[in-house]
């Protein structure tokens, strides 16, 4: 018998089919061991040695491998076909070697797609595994540990209310901080626009003007509303013709099939994918055999794949829309180990696979493939030049005719920046034509800032600098936002208070670890070690050489001194130049003490220097010197008529909120936003009496009380809540309307949330049930079920094809498989009954009793959770 590991269990059970007898096919789940979070890990001092540690979670796959290992002829480890895919191969390998578990016969096969012809010729040609690719992974994983090990505790130490740091993770945090600090020092300038609209044979098109009192114009020319009047009014009192009419032949060719980046770019354009969930919804793509692997630099297609897409563009479209000769496309793969296949279908006669995200994820895919080898696109660019009748005004008009589609037919690349003036149609026109003016304009602009990163911009931009590799892409940027150094909204990436002092810190104190060039150097490094070029622990040690002193140097600095050093590193940040001349540190609330920045428990922020006498704040964020919200200390509202103490409002690190009394357990109240700004003396005593009581519930004759929670308002009653509307309504609501709020939450919002659901598709009575056989809608997405047993459509399988035959035999492999993991246990707990003689139970005692001892085996679960998260904690601190 012959043993082949793959990572996942759905492409184990293809596989596995694919294969036949004489095979056993198991997956390993993903990695099965990593460096534990802990120093030591890594011994620098020892030609960089590594401690691996398997992870917890895998314990009982790495048992099924191993009892398997152990009766088998030959193991084949045929995991993906990168550098990722060749660690986890050889981390199995090592893992069987240790328990003595490893065949005399171990292969490594490689298959960029999952379909029966690519595994089988595959399984023909074995090789063994690639120690210049496992160099490279250890190399990597080494740094990244080294790095997050060695620099988060300073960055915990010197920064309060940092997180974490990665080699790649803090440059792509810098180019988000570079960005910003781009848009903020960006002064908008004035220009206006000056546009007339003709007619020609029917058709409206649009013209600039160009050229006003004999002088050529460019974007900025006219810098105020004066000029734009003029220059409209001598538009509207010229008579204009066509003075030159320029027609340029353009051809467009089609891009290049998906690679890693392309695609995450693409879709996050097109989809509004995050780079992470096209990764995931690729990855089920690829299991499922619908796409070739997932993970590539490489833009060429198969030969066979070529052949097979040219005869479906001619099968769609006519001859004309084949080109002459097959399409090659060539990149500047950073490692040709690492370019593999481009992403393409794996069968150009399937237009659709899956359902939802994944079918239009597949669509994309399909549509880019077919297109890069279509015939080129054929254009018109014709350039219409208006002159008045003295020559001194010109206007010009752009445009462009599609004079054969070719492979826009079928798709066309989507762009960051909107499409220009030269996309627009323009009528037949010839020199000396007077087409008719129907109105002018002149329109006030303002230059703009460059945008705010959106996930395909900051993608692309990592890679054209070469920051990181495309497989790393999704984690990178999830790992920004997981660590709050960032806010993504509409798209846009937003650097937050902490990813800006973080940025800073690394600037300051390790500039030439953040800087894009040794980042980017730093990655061909480790390209040549996976090349073969290089040898790991040279790579590594030439880093550690300089990068451990310097962490050494800056550990030793006090926090102040760190503080102090980035209150200067940061001086036009937080204190730029006032337009009176005033010194920008000069505080507003006292006159006298200077601004400084201040390091504090959660964080940095800006205070006075004659604190504690004067208590101003700012927070860090609040750039420019903004006052808005800033503190200058406790503002008394009044005296509480009841208990004779201070009533005061104060800001914290939640937001303002009111006091009652100086004591360190005084009663405290936030304020709503929907509260109002200002809040007097009525309004804060009215927040410190929370929780209000409504009164008695008439039915149960418990309290119902209103009050404002994490979530915001809310009707507590009997252990069940109801949420309001806004802050008044905690003070407004009566009885009648707390108990019918309740109880409309209690019948789930009035939606009907129990009603049964309608099936999708209905396949008749099942032959083993006898019961009717439904396609339902599912929390989880679409399943099939005969009433006794339910089974989950693949996600790549389209509900809209669904047949009876293909329903059942998802049916008869879910039967095949048991009773789901939480109902095997339901009999074993029964056993607890059989203590009933010697305990004199009832038997309704003792069907209690098994019932209360269930409640342990519910605690399991959140044991097996925190284990699973293990390998995450591993990369918060080495993360990319």
């Amino acid at each position: 018998m012959k043993l082949v590991v793959v990572e996942s269990p759905a492409k184990a059970k293809t596989i596995e089919k694919y294969l036949g007898p004489g095979y056993r096919v198991l997956a390993s789940y993903g990695h099965v061991r990593d460096l534990p979070p802990k120093d030591g890990s890594v011994d620098p001092d020892d030609g960089f040695a590594m401690q691996w540690e398997n992870y917890a979670d895998k314990a009982r796959q790495l048992k099924a491998i191993t009892d398997e290992a152990k009766g088998a002829s030959t193991l084949i480890l045929a995991t993906d076909p990168d550098r990722e895919g060749e660690a986890i191969s050889w981390h199995v390998q090592e893992v069987l070697r240790k328990r003595k578990a490893l065949p005399s016969d171990v292969q490594r096969v490689t298959f960029n797609a999952i379909t029966k012809q690519a595994v089988t010729e595959a399984m023909g040609r074995p090789r063994a595994l690639d120690e210049d690719l496992i160099d490279a992974y250890r190399a990597r994983r080494a740094l990244d540990y080294l790095v997050g090990f060695t620099l988060s505790p300073v960055l915990w130490r010197k920064l309060p209310g940092a997180k974490s740091a990665g080699r790649v993770q803090s440059v792509a945090l810098r180019l988000v901080v570079d960005r910003e600090r781009e848009i903020e020092a960006f002064r908008p300038q004035e220009y206006w626009s000056v546009t007339a609209v003709f007619e020609q044979d029917g058709v409206a098109f649009t013209s600039r003007l160009v050229r006003w009192k004999g002088q050529k114009l460019d974007r900025l020319s006219i810098g105020n509303g004066s000029d734009a009047a003029a220059a409209k009014a001598a538009v509207e009192s010229g008579r204009f013709s066509v003075e030159s009419v320029e027609t340029k032949p353009l051809t467009r060719n089609p891009p290049a099939p998906f690679t890693t980046s392309t695609l995450q770019q693409e879709a996050a354009r097109k989809l509004g994918f995050s780079a992470s969930h096209t990764m995931r919804v690729a990855q089920a793509l690829y299991e499922d055999g619908a796409i070739t692997y997932m993970r590539t630099d490489g833009v060429q297609m198969d030969h066979s794949a070529i052949s097979a897409a040219r005869g479906a563009i001619a099968n769609r479209y006519d001859a004309s829309y084949v080109p002459d000769k097959p399409r090659q496309y060539t990149a500047k793969a950073k490692n040709a180990q690492e370019a593999h296949e481009a992403i393409r279908p794996t069968d150009f006669g399937r237009d659709k696979a899956g359902s939802g995200d994944h079918a239009r994820l597949y669509d994309l895919i399909f549509k880019r493939a077919l297109a890069s080898q279509m015939a080129s696109a054929r254009l018109e660019r014709t350039t219409v030049e208006l002159a008045d009748q003295t020559g001194q005004q010109a206007l010009r008009a752009t445009g462009q005719v599609v004079l054969f589609p070719g492979y826009l037919a079928l798709y066309e690349e989507g762009r960051d920046d909107e499409a220009d003036e030269e996309s627009r149609r323009l009528p037949r026109m010839h020199e000396g034509d007077g087409p008719a003016r129907k109105s002018v304009d002149s329109e006030q602009h303002f230059t703009q800032p460059p945008p705010r990163y959106s996930e395909a911009s900051l993608v692309k931009k990592m890679e054209e600098l070469g920051i990181g590799r495309p497989s790393t892409y999704a984690s990178v940027l999830q790992v920004l936002k997981d660590r709050d150094y960032v806010t993504v909204e509409k798209n846009r990436f937003t650097p937050n208070e902490s990813g800006r002092l973080v940025t800073a810190f690394l600037e300051r104190f390790f500039e030439r670890y953040v800087s894009y060039d040794f980042t980017a150097g730093l990655e061909n490094s480790l390209d040549d070690v996976s090349g073969g070029r290089a040898e790991w622990q040279a790579v590594l040690e030439a880093f550690w050489r300089d990068f451990k002193p310097k962490t050494a140097e800056v550990m030793e600095q006090k926090p102040s001194e760190v503080t102090a050093e980035l209150d200067i590193f940061l001086g036009s940040y937080l204190f730029p130049e006032k337009e009176d001349g005033t010194d920008p540190r000069a505080c507003p609330a006292c006159g006298d003490g200077k601004l400084a920045l201040r390091g504090g428990k959660f964080g940095a922020f800006v205070a006075c220097s004659n604190y504690p006498e004067c208590k101003y704040t700012r927070r860090f964020a609040q750039a420019g010197g903004a006052e808005a919200g800033a503190d200058t200390g406790p503002v008394s509202l009044g005296i509480d008529p009841e208990t004779q103490l201070e009533v005061s409002k104060r800001t914290g690190r939640f937001g303002p909120y009111v006091q009652l009394g100086d004591e360190k357990d005084a009663k405290r109240s936030s304020i709503p936003k929907d509260f109002g700004a200002e809040v007097d003396l009525e309004g804060a005593l009215k927040l410190l009496s929370l929780p209000r009581t409504v009164g008695a519930h008439p039915e149960s004759g418990l309290d119902i009380v209103a009050s404002i929670g994490r979530y915001g308002p809310y009707l507590l009653h009997d252990g069940k809540y109801a949420r309001l509307q806004t802050t008044a309504d905690v003070f407004e609501t009566g009885m009648n309307a707390a108990v019918v709020k309740l109880a409309e939450a209690a019948a789930g919002g009035g939606r009907g949330r129990g009603a049964a659901k309608e099936p999708l598709a209905a396949f008749g009575d099942s032959p083993v049930t006898g019961k009717p056989v439904k396609l339902m809608e599912g929390r989880f997405g679409p399943y099939v079920t005969d009433g006794e047993t339910n089974a989950t459509l693949p996600k790549t399988a389209d509900p809209s094809t669904m047949t009876a035959d293909e329903a059942l035999m998802l049916l008869a492999e879910r039967a095949a498989k048991g009773p789901p993991k939480g109902k095997k246990k339901a009999p074993v707990k029964k056993a607890a009954a059989a203590k009933k003689p010697a305990a004199a139970k009832t038997e309704a005692t003792a069907v209690k009793a098994a019932a209360v001892k269930k409640a342990p085996a519910k605690k399991a679960a959140p044991k097996k959770a925190a284990a699973a998260k293990k390998p995450a904690v591993k990369k918060a601190l080495a993360a990319e």
